[in-house]
């Protein structure tokens, strides 16, 4: 499951135990983007502090695994490129890639996306306003739906609004502690 997790929140690790149980996965690795090429990182937190969050949220889970692929690889962090090394390091693996139903609309706009597509398969989740009615070859997950966005956590953080139950405890004090987010 890759993302900004600028901050990761209950959505996020919702998607991911959803996933893990539908599809009956060994494990959910959580790849945190370096630069991604489709969103903008809000330049308010290292890589190192929301990888600090995503470990500080997962670390009761045991098959919650934290990936710093993308992290340790500088550039642009293109999906194609890191299931590529994943699937080279790993050719007995069979990898699938969990994301939102908002992605699945933009897919054909993924680098090499068909290439991508022949190592992995898609898993999308349903959202508020996307059921996957155009999922073409993404499985889609049902679970329980939380319309919450990184996007709008930033906004609540800077105004020092309250956002336990919305960000796993233990990042949202690493959060607080840090001042992460205040403007």
């Amino acid at each position: 499951m890759g993302g900004t997790f600028d901050p990761v929140h209950i959505a996020h690790l919702i998607m991911a135990n959803e996933a893990y149980h539908a599809l009956s996965l060994d494990e959910v690795r959580f790849l945190p983007n370096a630069a991604p090429p489709h969103k903008h990182i809000s330049g308010q937190t290292t890589a190192e502090e929301r990888c600090r969050m995503i470990q500080d949220s997962i670390v009761e889970v045991p098959y919650f695994k934290l990936d710093r692929t993308e992290i340790l690889r500088e550039g642009t962090s293109y999906t194609f490129d890191t299931i590529a090394h994943l699937t080279h390091q790993e050719p007995d693996t069979d990898f699938f890639f969990i994301i939102g139903g908002d992605m699945i609309e933009s897919l054909s706009t993924w680098y090499r996306i068909d290439e991508l597509k022949s190592l992995i398969t898609f898993a999308g989740f349903e959202r508020p306003g996307y059921t996957g009615d155009h999922a073409g070859d993404v499985v889609m997950i049902r679970g329980p739906v939380v319309d919450l966005s990184s996007t709008m956590l930033r906004k609540r953080l800077a105004e020092k609004q309250d956002c336990r139950f919305l960000i796993p405890e233990k990042a949202y004090r690493y959060i607080l502690e840090e001042g992460l987010y205040e403007s």
